[in-house]
């Protein structure tokens, strides 16, 4: 069990597109589905994605081959996707400069990550691309980010929070329910920030191209807080 911890800053990192390029394992996912199960297939496995996506909020890489699966399977190309899949060589996918924000962000205080998805896929995803040990171990998972943030205050006490993500929408939420006591870090990668800053959202506080650029950030308390206050 994670020990709780209280210091002035608390770093919050989401994996998918922001520490990870996730949008590249999910084309090496679509070719292999190609590639195995031919087109239609494939069109198969991503409408139960989708549709279990939108039911539980998160993304459940494993499910849809149980859903799309025949009474008997006999294809050893078929039964080798789950494999495929859990055994992905994810090192090869953190983003240049990940692991240099990591390292900066914990010389200045307790550096975390708090994922959405489940619990088996990715816990071994964060596992097997090293970002696990890169924070020690401090992993949190949530099906919605926003909606555990007392459980979050709790494990990890601060005077204050910054959160990273590659969601727009997801920090303006955040944003909303801390207020000043959070620093929202937008990383412009991946497909959801590609989409722009949805209507209604609240601009974050600080907004970078890559998450290397986050290592050349102030990240001292004083700087935060005024990044935090000075924001449009």
């Amino acid at each position: 069990m994670l020990r709780s911890r209280t210091g002035d800053v608390v770093f919050l990192f989401d994996v998918d597109n922001t520490l990870l390029d996730n949008d590249r394992f999910s084309a090496a996912l679509d070719a292999r589905l190609t590639q195995v199960l031919g087109a239609e297939g494939r069109k198969r496995y991503r409408q139960w994605y989708e549709t279990l996506r939108d039911e539980r909020g998160y993304a459940d890489y494993l499910e849809p081959l149980q859903r799309i699966r025949q009474p008997v399977v006999a294809d050893p190309a078929l039964l080798q996707l789950s494999t495929f899949v859990l055994d992905f060589p994810f090192a090869g996918l953190v983003y240049p400069g990940a692991l240099d924000a990591l390292a900066a962000t914990a010389r200045i205080g307790t550096t975390l990550i708090l994922s959405d998805g489940d619990m088996v896929f990715q816990p071994r995803k964060i596992q097997r691309s090293g970002l696990w040990d890169a924070v020690e171990g401090r992993v949190l998972l949530a099906v919605h980010k926003q909606r555990t943030l007392d459980a979050v205050q709790e494990a990890y006490p601060a005077r204050h929070y910054v959160m990273v993500d590659d969601k727009p929408m997801l920090l303006s939420d955040i944003k909303a329910a801390l207020g000043d006591r959070v620093t929202t870090v937008f990383v412009k990668q991946g497909h959801y920030a590609a989409a722009g800053i949805e209507r209604g959202a609240s601009p974050p506080d600080v907004a970078i191209a890559t998450i290397a650029q986050l290592a050349d950030v102030d990240l001292s308390l004083s700087a935060l807080r005024t990044a935090t206050q000075e924001s449009p």
